[in-house]
């Protein structure tokens, strides 16, 4: 049997990381258990080691990072990959990582792909300026320009690399776990525990508190709203001052207890303007939560009206507006068709499927195998 040996390689990979490695390691559960494909991932750790096909390449952890490493150095990465020979690389983050699979391919003569999962440009942006954006999009333009194919996670963001004059760009969704983000997982215990009436109308948040969330769109919302309304903030680096109807997490919580707040909750609010899938919004869909977002980055691709309701960028009057909307549509109908949505949708073994087309489509054979659960 042909055995095609595919290899990963990012820096978004840490203990608390987010939609890139949830989509990592979904990947490789899958693909490990196919038959006639091998998979390998290549990530940064403490010390070289490795175990049921994942690699930690050894990389200094960042300062104030949440566990992530930053490759400093180039050769231990290509060590690896020479030793490995994969048939193809698929590189997840544009920083060295990215450069490393680029000289592997020129050892190995292998195609490499690239996952634009993270809006560079905009990230920089945000912290250091607009005046850095034209060097940055310059930069992108180049290394997304040496690889065999480029994968968008949204339309927004493909339509945004092919405007910076990259080619062969194909929008590739990723997926949610069906089982772990399910309505079974409601807790009726969870108003109590929150020490909040039965008859509340709960909200939730779960995410990171970074500026680019744009968190306090969300506590002008709440206090638009009033009583019964009730928002759950969930993740790291919550804001501490929140008005009476809004309760705290601050602290990352582990996807199961994510999915029982999730589930557990009416209606989920995220109000960041600058999402590339938004992985969450999914999340919350597969419990049968029903979403108010923004119309901005790629929300407009994953929620319509079946689903939730969308509305303008930085407005708590409008996003008051759009949560009362919700609630007299029903929640309990819109989180139904939003489920159903998902489960046609975006199941990961659909997500797999859509990258072994694009696997063969740069090998020019990959067995036709299908990921099946």
């Amino acid at each position: 049997m042909l055995i095609v040996h595919i290899a990963d390689i990012t820096m978004f990979y840490a203990p608390a990381s987010g939609g890139v490695r949830t989509y990592l390691d979904a990947k490789h559960h899958r693909l490990h258990a196919l038959p006639g494909v091998r998979h390998s991932l290549l990530i940064p750790g403490a010390s070289a080691r490795h175990t049921d096909g994942i690699h930690e390449v050894p990389a200094p952890p960042l300062p104030f990072g949440k566990g992530y490493r930053f490759p400093v150095r180039l050769a231990p990465w290509c060590n690896v990959l020479r030793q490995l020979e994969p048939d193809l690389i698929e590189v997840g983050d544009p920083y060295l990582t990215a450069w490393a699979a680029l000289e592997a391919r020129r050892k190995l003569d292998v195609p490499v792909i690239g996952f634009y999962h993270s809006d560079l440009p905009l990230l920089v942006g945000n912290r250091m300026g607009n005046w850095f954006t034209p060097n940055v999009e310059a930069y992108v333009s180049k290394l997304y320009g040496n690889f065999d194919r480029v994968l968008a996670p949204s339309q927004v963001m493909a339509d945004k690399l092919r405007r910076l004059g990259v080619r062969d760009v194909h929008v590739q969704r990723l997926g949610v776990d069906l089982d772990t983000f399910n309505p079974a997982r409601r807790d009726p215990q969870l108003r109590a525990q929150l020490s909040i009436p039965d008859t509340s109308r709960l909200l939730i948040y779960a995410g990171r508190g970074s500026r680019e969330k744009n968190l306090p769109v969300l506590l002008d919302c709440m206090q638009r709203l009033g009583q019964p309304y009730h928002l759950l903030l969930v993740g790291s680096n919550m804001p501490a001052g929140v008005p009476d109807n809004v309760s705290v997490i601050d602290q990352f919580r582990p996807p199961l207890e994510v999915a029982r707040l999730m589930a557990s909750a009416d209606l989920l609010v995220h109000a960041g303007d600058q999402e590339t899938f938004g992985l969450v919004i999914l999340e919350a869909m597969a419990s049968a939560t029903p979403v108010v977002a923004v119309r901005a980055g790629a929300f407009g691709e994953i929620v319509d009206a079946r689903c939730g309701r969308l509305c303008p960028p930085n407005d708590g009057r409008a996003m008051a507006a759009a949560v009362h909307e919700a609630f007299e549509a029903g929640v309990r109908q819109l989180g139904s068709q939003a489920r159903r949505h998902v489960e046609q949708h975006y199941s990961w073994d659909s997500v797999v499927n859509g990258l072994l087309q694009h696997y063969e489509g740069v090998l020019g054979h990959c067995t036709r195998v299908r990921a099946h659960g």
